[in-house]
């Protein structure tokens, strides 16, 4: 089994959905501490946003908020 048979059976599961659900927010959350940001702050902000959207990416986020859309 790899990462993406993985994903795809933790896309049945309501909790997984609801942990990326946070993760999206948190990364919503980094985006508006960089319009306040200093310049030295800025390249930790920017670094925890990629990470957000990365881990958003390897989960098909679209996919599954459309899926468990009635949770959230």
């Amino acid at each position: 089994m790899n990462i993406q048979d993985d994903i795809k059976t933790l896309h049945n599961y309501e909790a997984f959905a609801r942990f990326m659900k946070m993760v999206y927010d948190l990364r919503e959350e980094a985006i508006e501490e960089l319009h306040e940001a200093t310049s030295e702050t800025i390249q930790q902000v920017s670094g925890r946003i990629i990470t957000y959207d990365q881990l958003l990416q390897l989960s098909s986020w679209q996919e599954l908020s459309n899926r468990h859309r009635e949770n959230f």
